[in-house]
C-alpha cells in the first residue's frame, strides 16, 4: 500500500523489494474455488480458500488503499462459467457494502484459463459490471482444461507440450475473441504468460529467451491485445518497449474491435498439423511433474525449470496428457506404445538422474507418489492441489 512490499528467501539469502518510483500496481489472485482451507473452519467445515484470501485483504487493505486513493485490484482464476463470475460479483458488493466503500473500489480481471468459459465470455464481463477490468488469456491452465474436458475422446490426443504453441488453432481461436469480446465492450484484454526465465550467467540461454518473449509480444499486439505477462522482472523492458511503440504511447487498443467471427467449432479444433508424442515428450512431462510437485509440497508454488517459470498449470499438463496418452493406445513417434510399464521405466530412469542431480531429496519419495497416483489411477483428480493439499502440515 505504501510501495514497500518486500520478500526475503531464507534459504538462499536473495531478497526482492519492490521500487518506491515503481508504477506497479498490486492485483490480489486468490485461491480458486475449488479449494478450501483446512486451517480455518465454521461450524466444524473447512471454509473456501477463495473467501478466505479475498476477505482477509480486503478487510485489512481496502480502506487503507482508499486513503492513498487506490482501488482493490483482485485476479479471479479458474472460473468456469458465468454463474462463478456471478457469485464473485455478489461477493464484491457485499463487501463494499461492509467495508462501506464506494462501489467500485473492488475490481476484477477474469484469468480466462478454462475452456468452459471461453463459451461464456460475454455473460462473465456482464456478470462482473461495475467490477470488472476486463480478461487475461491464461495459457498453461487453459491447455489443461481443454486435456482435462476432452480427456476421454478417442480422436483427440494432445501432443508433446511444447508443439501446442498460441498460434495452433484452438488457442488461436479463444485469444482472437478474447479480444473481440473485451473490446467491443470497452474492457482490457491482457496477453497470455511469457514463461520463459533469462539465464544471468548464461547469455545465449538469455538472448534465445528474450527473441521468443519479444516474437511473442509483438504477437499479442497485433492480434489487438492492450498488454501482457511475463514471467521475470528483466523481461518487463522487453515487452513494455513492444506495446508502448505499437500503441504509439496510447494507454491501450480498446477503440480497435477485430471481426474474427470465432465459432464454438473454432474452439474445439484440436488439429495441431504435424504434431507428435514423443519419447523426449514423455520424460519432460515425468520430470517436469515431479519437480514441480516436489517444489510445491515445499511451500514454492512458482518453481524455475529448465529456464521456464512452472506453475501447478504446467505440472496439470504432465500429468494429465500421461493419463490421457496411457488410455488413448498412443504410440510415440518413434513408434513405442505407451504402456504403464513403459511409463513405470521412464519415471524410474527420470527419478535416478533427480536423485543424481539434486541436492535436495525432501519431499521427493511424496512427489513420485503423487504422480503415480494421478497418472496411473483409473479415477482422473480434477486438480492436483487438491491431492498434493493432503500432505502440508
Amino acid at each position: 500500500n505504501k510501495k514497500s512490499l518486500s520478500f526475503e528467501n531464507k534459504e538462499n539469502g536473495k531478497k526482492y523489494q519492490l521500487s518506491q518510483n515503481s508504477e506497479t500496481s498490486l492485483f490480489v489472485r486468490p485461491r480458486g474455488l475449488h479449494l478450501d482451507e483446512q486451517n480455518v473452519t465454521y461450524i466444524g467445515k473447512e471454509v473456501s480458500a477463495s473467501l478466505f484470501d479475498f476477505c482477509l485483504y480486503a478487510f485489512h487493505n481496502a480502506d487503507i488503499r482508499m486513503q492513498h486513493n487506490l482501488g482493490s485490484y483482485f485476479y479471479l482464476p479458474k472460473l468456469e462459467n458465468s454463474k462463478e463470475s456471478q457469485l464473485w460479483n455478489s461477493i464484491f458488493t457485499l463487501a463494499e457494502t461492509e467495508l462501506h466503500l464506494p462501489v467500485s473500489t473492488i475490481r476484477a480481471t477474469v484469468l480466462l484459463e478454462t475452456i468452459s468459459a471461453s463459451f461464456e465470455m460475454d455473460e462473465i464481463l456482464h456478470s462482473l459490471k461495475d467490477h470488472s477490468l476486463g480478461m487475461n488469456a491464461g495459457r498453461w491452465d487453459y491447455i489443461f482444461s481443454a486435456i482435462k474436458r476432452y480427456r476421454d475422446v478417442k480422436n483427440v490426443t494432445f501432443p508433446d507440450r511444447d508443439q501446442i504453441t498460441m498460434t495452433v488453432p484452438f488457442m488461436k481461436a479463444y485469444t482472437e475473441l478474447l479480444v473481440e469480446s473485451m473490446h467491443k465492450r470497452g474492457a482490457h484484454a491482457i496477453g497470455g504468460m511469457a514463461a520463459f526465465i533469462p539465464d544471468r550467467k548464461n547469455p545465449e540461454i538469455t538472448e534465445a529467451a528474450f527473441s521468443k518473449v519479444k516474437d511473442d509480444k509483438i504477437r499479442e499486439a497485433e492480434m489487438g491485445f492492450d498488454g501482457s505477462w511475463v514471467a521475470h522482472p528483466d523481461l518487463v523492458p522487453i515487452c513494455k518497449e513492444i506495446f508502448t511503440d505499437y500503441l504509439h504511447g496510447k494507454d491501450n487498443q480498446i477503440e480497435i474491435v477485430p471481426s474474427y467471427q470465432i465459432n464454438a467449432d473454432m474452439l474445439q479444433d484440436f488439429k495441431i498439423k504435424n504434431s507428435t508424442v514423443t519419447e523426449n515428450g514423455v520424460r519432460t512431462n515425468i520430470k517436469v511433474g515431479i519437480l514441480y510437485i516436489q517444489s510445491w509440497l515445499l511451500g514454492q508454488g512458482a518453481a524455475a525449470l529448465f529456464n521456464l517459470m512452472e506453475d501447478a498449470a504446467t505440472a496439470e499438463i504432465s500429468r494429465s496428457q500421461l493419463w490421457q496418452w496411457l488410455r488413448n493406445d498412443t504410440i510415440t513417434n518413434e513408434g513405442i506404445a505407451i504402456t504403464s510399464n513403459y511409463v513405470e521405466s521412464l519415471i524410474n530412469d527420470e527419478v535416478t538422474k533427480i536423485i543424481k542431480e539434486s541436492n535436495n531429496e525432501l519431499m521427493l519419495s511424496e512427489a513420485i507418489q503423487l504422480f503415480k497416483d494421478l497418472i496411473f489411477n483409473d479415477e482422473f483428480e480434477d486438480f492436483l492441489t487438491l491431492s498434493a493439499y493432503k500432505f502440508l502440515k
